[in-house]
């Protein structure tokens, strides 16, 4: 049986990232389709300083926690475990290659003009978020039921 310590960790941190992708999925993104195109920027490019440390963080012990779960899984709880911490790394690869690149730019237009075609660039920066939020999403669910198919019948009745 895996140790609460590892339970734990593998629900907290992949559901912590699915949690922060999708507000920002459901509620900022729409947010910033609301405002100015000025306010919108620069709004997006305080936010990315900010979630720029705590975002990595974030999908790096979200990374690591499915790692150890699939290390510490056996059969099927181990592939599914395995699938979620793939999942969660293809979000920091979506999130480095496809939205970080973006956000330089929009960090650019905020002090400046943005280009004649940005509305396209955003709606990739908003695919790629989408993108990296549906990762997280099925990596959460993947880890929820190795976790629950983990716990001892008796367990499981009582949560």
């Amino acid at each position: 049986m895996l140790s609460k310590s590892v339970r734990a960790a593998a629900l907290l941190f992949p559901g912590l990232l699915a949690g922060a992708f999708g507000y920002g999925a459901v509620n900022v993104l729409y947010a910033f389709r609301e405002v100015p195109l000025d306010v919108r920027f620069t709004f997006h490019t305080a936010l990315m300083r900010v979630n720029g440390p705590v975002m990595q963080s974030l999908m790096g012990l979200a990374v690591l926690s499915t790692l150890v779960l699939a290390v510490r899984s056996k059969g099927w709880p181990r592939w599914v475990a395995a699938t979620a911490s793939a999942l969660t790394f293809i979000s920091f690869l979506v999130t480095r290659f496809g939205n970080v690149p973006i956000n330089q730019d929009i960090k650019r237009w905020a002090v400046g003009t943005p280009p004649s075609d940005y509305a396209d660039i955003l709606r990739r920066w908003e695919l790629f978020h989408f993108t990296r939020t549906g990762c997280a999403l099925i990596a959460f669910i993947l880890v929820i039921g190795v976790v629950a198919g983990s716990l001892p019948v008796q367990d499981r009745a009582r949560h």
